[in-house]
């Protein structure tokens, strides 16, 4: 028997077992992960503080939802200057009331007239923005007096 036709069956049983353990099917498993857009956002409590990452979204108690894009501009001043005015970020926001078209926003860090936005009834600020390529904010809903 020559080597390549006892090589023969032994590939052949290597590749078949390779590909069987290679399969990503998800039939019948209830612990398997959902796509992104089927996954519950977390929701907020009006009055408390919470924070986001760029990309994430939270459901609001209106059944609306509210998500980080990103950040638009960054001109604040770093952490180890010292400048003569403090510089100002603007974060921008898509909003969702319940059912209707997403809106998109800005809210920044050195305007405190620019720092909130009313969304249907409720107060959203930006209490602080971090700083990083990726930065968190830290944001508060609050019922709109």
């Amino acid at each position: 028997m020559s080597i390549s036709a006892f090589a023969r069956p032994v590939l052949f049983a290597a590749a078949a077992l390779a590909i069987g353990c290679s399969s990503t099917s998800t039939a019948g498993n209830a612990s398997a992960p959902t796509a992104p857009s089927e996954q519950a956002s977390p929701a907020v409590a009006l009055g408390q503080t919470f924070a986001l990452s760029p990309g994430q979204t939270v459901a609001l108690p209106d059944r609306g939802t509210l998500r980080y894009v990103g950040v638009k501009s960054d001109s604040r001043c770093p952490p180890d200057r010292q400048c003569v005015w403090a510089g100002d970020a603007e974060v921008t926001f898509e909003w969702s009331a319940a059912g209707a078209a997403a809106q998109a926003f800005g809210l920044h860090t050195g305007f405190k007239e620019k720092s909130s936005r009313t969304l249907d009834g409720h107060t959203l600020s930006l209490v602080s923005l971090a700083r990083g390529e990726k930065p968190q904010a830290e944001l508060r809903l609050d019922a709109t007096p």
